[in-house]
């Protein structure tokens, strides 16, 4: 029987958005970013814990965030495997040298041009993101083969890996959003019973 996937974003990193900066700021904030890990603060769900004791694996992208949720929610009594294919797509911040804004909103104008194409040289593209959400998928879809498997990684990656898990025909069972925190549940479908001709039946009777 096919195991069911949880896909878990991280808890809230341990950075500060409160300031105005330049995207070249953006490109350096988002770098701290992807090394800071869970705030201190931060406590998970407990339904989430749960999902987690109850799961045959957990398993984690390699960035730190990522990593000390996995460690959060599994109490650190488990091994976890960190593997990059998990990490969050890129967010490189286009060249508009005029502008200050919030990191928040860097964040949305740099998807929204990376969406668009934008991606400086040596950075996954769009496309190239797609394809890794589709190679993410076929791991999961392998570690589910031996039961339950909870992944903790990130935000946007989660939701392309959502699009293409439904598309390959998992049944979403519980969907939590973007939230830090927050996760969505799959279930292989089960087949439905053939449907019984009455008049077949009457005359088994």
């Amino acid at each position: 029987m096919v195991g069911r996937i949880v896909v878990a974003r991280h808890g809230r990193p341990n950075l500060s958005r409160d300031m105005l900066i330049s995207s070249r700021e953006y490109r350096h904030w988002w770098a701290q970013y992807d090394l800071a890990g869970v705030h201190p603060d931060e406590v998970p769900p407990e339904a989430l814990i749960e999902i987690a004791c109850e799961s045959d694996m957990v398993v984690s992208s390699t960035l730190p965030r990522a990593r000390e949720t996995a460690a959060i929610v599994t109490g650190g009594e488990r091994d976890v495997p960190a593997e990059e294919l998990f990490v969050e797509a890129p967010l490189p911040p286009p060249p508009l040298p005029w502008l200050k804004l919030r990191p928040g909103v860097w964040g949305v104008v740099s998807r929204t041009f990376w969406f668009c194409g934008y991606a400086p040289p040596g950075v996954e593209n769009h496309m190239g993101a797609w394809r890794r959400a589709g190679t993410a998928v076929d791991r999961l879809t392998g570690y589910a083969a031996d039961g339950d498997i909870l992944l903790c990684a990130h935000g946007y990656f989660n939701w392309m890996m959502d699009r293409v898990l439904r598309g390959r025909g998992w049944r979403r069972t519980h969907n939590g959003g973007n939230h830090y925190w927050a996760w969505r549940s799959y279930e292989w479908p089960a087949k439905k019973p053939a449907p019984v001709n009455p008049r077949l039946a009457e005359a088994a009777e």
